[in-house]
């Protein structure tokens, strides 16, 4: 089914515009064939973690994941996301607004996003969002399906309802989806506020739909799971130079990875959000495209005998 509410923004893309390329490389883990990436926007990790958010710690106790990894510098959703959805910094995506775009800008960003790199490649993508400004991410012959949804009519249940419809329908190669109601609720009554715990708790139940649509889909076998945030915030605001705006979850779930693994046991290993661009092109096969800021995570897995343990850290910019 592909409608939906009539006040919903749907856009939906069948057909690339260009042709698809060589198929991928060999993944790291045979298993893992599809990637879903979900966001809680605004998801400031203590904060989560305090909250009742019994999805999350299940995938904390069957994952491996970081409480402190770093968001972009600016901190705000959109740039941010690009740079999640892109592995580059905003000064080489260039998308650092977060409403309209400015007069004379380029809509969508510099360089490729993930679904483009995954579509080339013979992947299908798919994006479900609650604010209508990820339309951004959406340049043509990028997405398969997408549900960008404006934020003035969309909760976190609701965004999860179309994902899991997308889903069912056509289970996605690639899926990124997007939960609005954390930061929605930051900004109107303060971070940490009790307001703002139970905004966590809609958002981990709405995480929860997403995963049980994928386990109904058949895929759960074949899907790796990353669940993190574009930025946190303080008061009733987020943004650049404060930790507790820079500071975002990052918690991966999946065949093969290591379960309730802390990624700061790797005292070297500082995750930023631009490798889960890296990551999950690397547990597809797809090529990383040079001069990239993220780099694939690969100490979520277990370490072979056979692996240098250099491979396993991503050295600071």
């Amino acid at each position: 089914m592909r409608t939906l509410l009539s006040i919903v923004l749907l856009a939906i893309w069948a057909t690339p515009t260009f042709a698809a390329g060589a198929a991928p490389a060999t993944r790291p883990v045979e298993a893992i064939k599809k990637v879903v990436i979900m966001s809680i926007d605004g998801g400031r990790p203590d904060l989560l973690v305090r909250a009742d958010t019994p999805t999350v710690h299940k995938l904390l106790e069957t994952g491996a994941f970081t409480l402190w990894a770093r968001t972009t510098e600016i901190s705000i959703t959109l740039p941010s996301h690009v740079s999640m959805l892109t592995g580059v910094t905003p000064k080489k995506h260039m998308v650092d607004w977060n409403h309209g775009v400015p007069d004379g800008r380029y809509p969508y960003p510099a360089v490729p996003t993930l679904f483009e790199q995954a579509r080339y490649r013979g992947y299908t993508t798919a994006v479900a969002s609650g604010k209508s400004k990820f339309i951004a991410l959406s340049r043509p012959g990028s997405l398969d399906w997408a549900a960008v949804v404006p934020q003035d009519v969309a909760d976190d249940s609701y965004v999860a309802t179309q994902a899991a419809s997308i889903i069912k329908e056509h289970k996605p190669d690639v899926l990124f989806v997007h939960f609005p109601g954390v930061d929605v609720v930051g900004h109107a009554k303060g971070w940490g506020s009790p307001e703002q715990f139970d905004a966590f708790h809609k958002a981990d139940a709405a995480v929860a739909i997403v995963i049980a649509a994928v386990k109904d889909s058949s895929a759960y076998d074949q899907t790796l799971f990353i669940l993190t945030a574009d930025h946190g915030g303080q008061g009733r605001v987020h943004g650049p130079n404060d930790d507790r705006s820079r500071h975002i979850p990052w918690i991966v779930a999946g065949p093969g990875v290591r379960k309730g693994y802390d990624l700061t046991r790797i005292a070297e290993l500082n995750v930023n959000t631009e490798d889960t661009f890296a990551t999950a092109c690397w547990v597809l096969g797809i090529p990383l495209p040079d001069d990239i800021d993220g780099k694939p995570v690969q100490a979520i897995f277990p370490l072979p005998t056979t692996r240098p343990a250099e491979l396993l850290v991503n050295t600071p910019k």
